[in-house]
């Protein structure tokens, strides 16, 4: 597959929501750009758009997926480590917050001081160059959150985002057809499967219903953990055992 040593890699999952748990709590500016982008959704013209109901239901159901119109609440990261043995193991830990910046900026602090080298460090996750990436790059800019070497993209090649591993394009070897989510990829390859309390369509109701930071920071370290285990399977390694497993907590 690649010539890797996994333990440069940092392997990360971002957790979205919609900005405000409601769409009448956006300004009247960013309603009637929701009602825009809601049109599109719909494939419906602007000016059969007459239920602003519909764009309430629409902007709790997709909002969170769209950088402009939601915040990240939780950044997952885990790291491998070897011992004395030269036995793997894997750190996992989150970044939650209620305040968007503050969680970016402490990514960023651990960007900027642990991983900076573009040739032999690397930065994995599954539909990272689609969602994540991208996501985060956009809302530490609304934030004001200055980029770390890893994250700085702009006018680059695709030779030189080299650091940016993918496990989504590393499983289609070239075909672009379809989305393979990491739940099928843990049942064909034999890995626990990430997803055992909430899924992604819940975690808004979590937050805004609930105010269950720990619960979301627990199922983003968990596809995180399932997103290394199919990099070991992708080179042919062997899986993480429970023993293996350290979660050191969140910082919030």
């Amino acid at each position: 597959m690649i010539q890797l040593d996994i333990t440069k890699v940092l392997f990360l999952d971002i957790e979205t929501v919609c900005a405000t748990s409601d769409f009448t709590e956006l300004s009247n500016d960013m309603q009637e750009l929701w009602t825009k982008k809601g049109a599109r959704l719909l494939r419906k013209p602007l000016e059969e758009i007459n239920d602003l109901e519909e764009m309430a239901v629409l902007y709790k159901d997709k909002a969170a997926i769209y950088s402009e119109f939601g915040k990240i609440v939780c950044i997952s990261v885990g790291y491998l480590m070897r011992d004395k043995d030269k036995k793997l193991s894997i750190r996992l830990k989150s970044f939650a917050n209620r305040d968007e910046k503050i969680l970016l900026e402490e990514f960023a602090v651990l960007l900027n001081q642990h991983y900076t080298n573009l040739q032999n460090q690397y930065l994995c996750g599954h539909n990272i160059k689609e969602f994540d990436i991208p996501y985060i790059c956009r809302r530490m800019v609304i934030n004001q959150v200055r980029l770390p070497i890893m994250l700085q993209l702009y006018g680059k090649k695709p030779w030189e985002t080299k650091h940016l591993l993918d496990t989504m394009v590393m499983w289609k070897f070239g075909d672009y057809k379809s989305y393979t989510s990491l739940k099928l990829l843990a049942g064909v390859l034999g890995f626990p499967s990430p997803k055992d309390d909430i899924d992604g369509s819940q975690v808004g109701r979590v937050f805004w219903e609930e105010d269950d930071l720990e619960r979301i920071a627990v199922y983003c370290e968990k596809d995180v953990l399932a997103t290394a285990q199919l990099m070991l399977k992708l080179l042919y390694m062997p899986i993480l055992e429970e023993e293996q497993i350290h979660f050191l907590g969140r910082d919030s």
